[in-house]
């Protein structure tokens, strides 16, 4: 089963730097060469390659035969909370660090848990290009956010607002520690300039359930997405170029350099083209035969409030891989990107079902729809059922990842009559 070996990842997989450096890794022991965008491309067909972006996003491909592109695109980042700059306080005679939210997280999931310290650190160096080194790290260190008693609190188990700056401070030591001290060891003696820090959950992803059914771990929105990517990759024999899309910042709307909203996509398809010798006329007429299918987790049916589920389309967890569909485009699969898909998944006999939001809830967004204003070609929006999106810790069917491993290898395989509209 594929999904140990996805909870081994993701227990390593600490912060988006720490993804994609694990899947370069990885990619790299597969065969694949790793490019620089500020560099000459010279590809081969067949040939494997990956390319870095800010250290948190990563496209790899598979060079195919054909002119045309199969593409699954997932996202590194999940809800989270970020250390600021000058961060530790001293009050009650014990530091905490001033924290803000990353993402629209559930606050409240992250209290009284065991919680580390981890991301990035940019130190002075000679050495480098621009005179800084930028450095993934984890501070090894344990923290807690301590919630308030309940009599501090008479109405905790009724709802109650939690206030992001208030109430989600870190305690971390009986004296002032600063991130500078905490990770001296890691910079090698080197002076510290700046950092991109966060809080993780310290709690080893785990199964549960009778037979081990479920799982359990942070991240798994969009880790799921990132790992089932990279294993049907890596073992993917295409036709047309295979190409895998891991990008930042989807939790907070794809608008950087590294996320969907940039051109690093479409930059990257069209350099593939040029390296290949294909006009610009060519290199359109490949997308007009090309797919996307956006891998984002979905909402399993709650077993303690299936009230707020579709009434007649029921997702489960186990269920098999989710075909997202939504009437605001919210979500970009239409009835023909679905069919498509569908067709795919039968020929492989890989399981799925389709989801609804009910008429009466809002939607989230996905990576799909961010990417078709990049890049205008057929999209279908999928993902995993899942419970507690945003959790601290969530919860997915044991079962589901295998299949999205090979829905998503019979996607990057198939012949290109099977997508052409």
């Amino acid at each position: 089963m594929k999904v140990k070996n996805l909870l081994k990842d993701i227990k390593i997989s600490l912060t988006p730097f720490h993804t994609v450096l694990n899947c370069a890794e990885k990619l790299e022991k597969s065969g694949f060469t790793r490019l620089c965008e500020s560099e000459k491309w010279d590809l081969v067909r067949g040939g494997k390659y990956y390319i870095e972006k800010n250290g948190s996003a990563l496209i790899a491909f598979i060079v195919g035969k054909e002119d045309a592109f199969n593409i699954v695109a997932a996202h590194t980042d999940s809800p989270v909370f970020k250390i600021k700059a000058k961060a530790s306080t001293t009050v009650a005679d014990f530091c905490k660090l001033n924290v803000e939210s990353y993402g629209g997280g559930i606050f409240y999931s992250w209290l009284d848990r065991k919680l580390g310290i981890a991301g990035r650190i940019m130190v002075e160096d000679s050495g480098s290009k621009h005179g800084v080194r930028s450095i993934a790290v984890d501070g090894g260190i344990t923290v807690v956010i301590p919630s308030l008693a309940i009599h501090m609190n008479r109405t905790a188990n009724e709802g109650f607002a939690i206030n992001a700056q208030k109430d989600m401070s870190p305690v971390i030591a009986d004296k002032n520690v600063t991130m500078e001290e905490l990770f001296a060891r890691q910079a090698d003696g080197k002076r510290i300039i700046d950092y991109d820090l966060y809080l993780y959950v310290k709690e080893d992803p785990y199964f549960y359930g009778a037979n081990d059914c479920l799982i359990a771990s942070s991240r798994l929105d969009d880790l799921e997405g990132v790992y089932g990517g990279l294993y049907a990759i890596t073992e993917a024999d295409p036709k047309d170029t295979a190409v895998l899309a891991l990008f930042d910042n989807e939790e907070v709307g794809s608008g950087t350099k590294q996320g969907a909203g940039s051109t690093f996509l479409s930059d990257t398809v069209e350099r593939i083209d040029i390296a290949l010798g294909l006009s610009r006329e060519q290199h359109i007429m490949a997308l007009s035969r090309s797919m996307i299918v956006s891998m984002d987790n979905a909402h399993g049916k709650h077993p303690n409030r299936p009230d707020l589920n579709d009434p007649t389309n029921e997702v489960v967890l186990n269920g098999g891989i989710v075909i997202k569909h939504h009437a605001n485009q919210n979500y970009t699969t239409d009835g023909v990107s679905s069919a498509i898909f569908k067709n795919i998944l039968d020929r492989g006999e890989v399981k799925y079902q389709d989801f609804y939001m009910r008429s009466d809830l809002r939607c989230g967004g996905t990576l799909g729809a961010i990417s078709s204003s990049q890049l205008s070609i057929t999209s279908v929006d999928i993902g995993l059922a899942q419970w507690a999106m945003h959790s601290a810790v969530e919860s997915a069917g044991a079962k589901d990842f295998d299949e999205l491993v090979k829905g998503l290898l019979s996607f990057f395989d198939a012949p290109n009559e099977l997508i052409t509209i």
